[in-house]
C-alpha cells in the first residue's frame, strides 16, 4: 500500500528513522556501519524549536490562484506574516503581480476545544469561497483540531460539491513530529493525491490530427526535467539550474514553489524528475516513480563545484550525454576557478562553521572546503540516511576531523560549540546566524532567496560575500561588546552536550 492511500503521512522518524539528536565527528560519522541507529538519540534538556507548521506554509504560501485556512488558534498563522514578504518578491521574479499570500484561520478559541470546530470549520470554507474565489484551497490541520478528533476529511467531504475551490486537507499538527521536513510530506501528501493526476485536457484526444504538433509534444516530454525546488531557493538560482540545462537542450519544470495549482499535471509528463535536496523530494519522487512511471534521480544538492558537477553527471547519464556534460564541467569549472582566484589569499587558514538543514549543512561545507577554508563544525537539523554518502565525501576532502553535531534548533548547544571553537565566519539560517553574531562571530545567512547559492554561479557569489564580510569584521566585534547571549559564563565552560544522550546510553555528562 502506497503512503499516498492513508489520510496522512507518516513522521520521519518511522519513515526514514531520522533523529535530532547526535554528536560526533565527521571521519566517525563516515565510518559508522549504519548511521540509521543514530534514531534513539534524545536530550534531558531541550531548548526552542519550530513547529513543522512554518516549513509547510513557506511551500503552500507560494502556489498561485490558492488559500489557506489555518484550522487551529489564531497564533498558528503568525509566521505567515514573516513569509508575506518572501512570497510577494517571488511573485515579481517570476513577472507575476507582486500579491500578498492569502491566508485565514478559524480562530478557534477554548469553547471550540471543548465542543469542537467543524461548524467553524464548514462556514469558513464556504465564507473563502465565496469571498475570494481561490481555485484551490489547503485546509491546514494544527494540533488544537488533531487533539480534539475533528473531522476534517468528512467537512471537506460533505461541503466540496458546495463550493467551486477544490479542497485539499493538509495535517501538519506540530507535536505530531520533532523533524521539521515531515512538513515537506505533508504538503506532498495532498499534491500527489489531488492535483498531480488533474490534466484540464484528459478528455481530449492523445492525437490532434496535426503530426506536426504531435511531434512537437513528444520531444518536448522527452526533453522535459523536473527540477524540485525548496523554500531556500529564489528565481536566481532557478535560471542557474535554467541556464545549465538548456546547455543539454533540455528544459526544466520547476515544482512545487511557484507552481500554478491547476499546471501541476505537468510533472506526470515529463522524462524524468531530480531533486535539488533529498531531504525535501524524496516522498514525492518515490510517488511519481511509483504511479506514472517518472524515473527519478536523488543524490545531492547543486551547491559547490563537485555536487555541481556530481548533480549535472547525474542527469547526462540519464539522457546518455556523458561525454557532452563533461565537456561542460570542464568547461564552467576552468572559467570558475579563475575567478576565484582573487579571493584565495582572504580564505586561506580560516575556520567556517556552518548551521543549517541536513543536506545543505553538508554540500555547503564542501563549498567552504573548495574555497580554501577549514571547517571548524557542523550542525546539521537533522540526520536520516541521505547524509550518509555527503559524510564520506567531506572526510575524503580533508585529513582535518571536526565536530558535527545534529540538532533540531537548540542555539544553547551553538552558543557553547561557537565560544569555544571561535571561527572566523558562520553560515547558517537567520536564527542562529543572531547567536553567532553576538559572540562576535561574522555571520553569512544560507536561507536568502535573493541570493544566487545554486550552481557555478552560486559558487563564485558566495565567495564574494564571504569575502566582503571577511574584510571588514569591525560590527560584529563591536556588537559582541554591547550585547550578550542569555547564558551564565559558566555554561560555556561545560560540555557543549552535557545533556546529550544517544544510543541508549547515560547523558554525555
Amino acid at each position: 500500500m502506497s503512503y499516498f492511500d492513508e489520510k496522512e503521512p507518516p513522521k520521519r522518524e518511522d519513515r526514514l528513522q531520522a533523529c535530532i539528536a547526535h554528536h560526533g565527528t565527521i571521519c566517525g560519522l563516515a565510518n559508522r556501519k549504519n548511521c540509521k541507529c543514530m534514531n534513539d538519540g534524545d536530550r534531558l534538556f531541550t531548548q526552542g524549536s519550530i513547529c513543522q507548521l512554518l516549513p509547510a506554509l513557506a511551500m503552500m504560501d507560494s502556489f498561485a490562484d490558492s488559500a489557506i485556512l489555518l484550522h487551529g488558534a489564531v497564533g498558528c498563522g503568525s509566521c505567515a506574516h514573516a513569509q508575506n514578504a518572501v512570497t510577494k518578491a517571488g511573485n515579481a521574479a517570476r513577472g507575476r503581480p507582486a500579491k500578498d499570500t492569502l491566508w485565514l484561520s478559524t480562530a478557534l478559541d477554548e469553547t471550540d476545544v471543548i465542543s469542537g470546530g467543524e461548524v467553524k470549520l464548514g462556514a469558513a470554507i464556504r465564507e473563502i469561497d465565496s469571498r475570494y474565489r481561490p481555485g484551490d484551497l489547503f485546509v491546514v490541520v494544527t494540533c488544537a483540531p488533531a487533539l480534539t478528533g475533528d473531522d476534517v476529511d468528512g467537512v471537506i467531504r460533505n461541503i466540496q460539491p458546495q463550493v467551486s475551490a477544490r479542497l485539499h486537507a493538509v495535517y501538519c499538527q506540530g507535536f505530531k513530529t520533532k523533524i521539521w521536513a515531515t512538513a515537506y510530506d505533508s504538503v506532498y501528501h495532498p499534491l500527489g493525491r489531488d492535483l498531480l493526476g488533474l490534466d484540464p485536457e484528459e478528455d481530449e484526444p492523445v492525437f490532434t490530427g496535426d503530426e506536426l504538433a504531435d511531434i512537437k509534444d513528444e520531444y518536448r516530454r522527452k526533453h522535459a526535467v523536473n527540477v524540485m525546488t525548496v523554500s531556500s531557493m529564489g528565481r536566481v538560482d532557478e535560471l542557474e539550474l535554467q541556464r545549465i540545462l538548456s546547455s543539454f537542450n533540455l528544459t526544466a519544470n520547476f515544482f512545487p514553489l511557484f507552481a500554478r495549482p491547476e499546471e501541476m499535471y505537468r510533472v506526470t509528463q515529463a522524462a524524468v524528475s531530480i531533486s535539488t535536496c533529498p531531504t525535501h523530494d524524496d516522498y514525492l519522487l518515490d510517488h511519481l516513480k511509483e504511479k506514472y512511471g517518472i524515473p527519478c534521480i536523488i543524490s545531492t544538492m547543486p551547491i559547490g563545484i563537485e555536487n555541481t558537477g556530481q548533480w549535472i553527471r547525474d542527469l547526462a547519464t540519464f539522457f546518455g550525454l556523458e561525454a557532452q556534460a563533461e565537456r561542460f564541467i570542464e568547461q564552467e569549472t576552468a572559467e570558475l576557478k579563475s575567478a576565484l582566484k582573487q579571493f584565495e589569499p582572504a580564505f586561506s587558514g580560516k575556520r567556517a562553521f556552518v548551521s543549517a538543514g541536513e543536506i545543505r549543512s553538508f554540500v555547503t561545507a564542501g563549498l567552504l572546503i573548495e574555497l580554501g577554508f577549514e571547517i571548524a563544525g557542523i550542525r546539521s537539523f537533522h540526520h536520516d540516511e541521505y547524509a550518509d554518502a555527503e559524510y564520506r565525501k567531506l572526510a575524503a576532502k580533508t585529513d582535518q576531523d571536526y565536530v558535527v553535531n545534529i540538532a533540531n534548533a537548540q542555539p544553547f548547544e551553538e552558543a557553547n560549540l561557537l565560544r569555544k571553537l571561535k571561527p572566523d565566519i558562520f553560515l547558517g539560517h537567520w536564527n542562529g546566524n543572531s547567536t553567532a553574531a553576538k559572540l562576535g562571530v561574522p555571520a553569512s545567512v544560507i536561507y536568502n532567496t535573493g541570493l544566487n547559492f545554486i550552481g557555478y554561479k552560486g559558487v563564485f557569489e558566495i565567495a564574494r560575500r564571504l569575502y566582503k564580510q571577511l574584510t571588514n569584521t569591525a560590527y560584529n566585534r563591536k556588537l559582541s561588546v554591547h550585547v550578550r547571549l542569555p547564558y551564565a559564563e559558566s555554561w560555556y565552560g561545560e560540555d557543549a552536550f552535557k545533556y546529550l544522550r544517544q544510543a541508549g546510553g547515560e547523558a554525555s555528562a
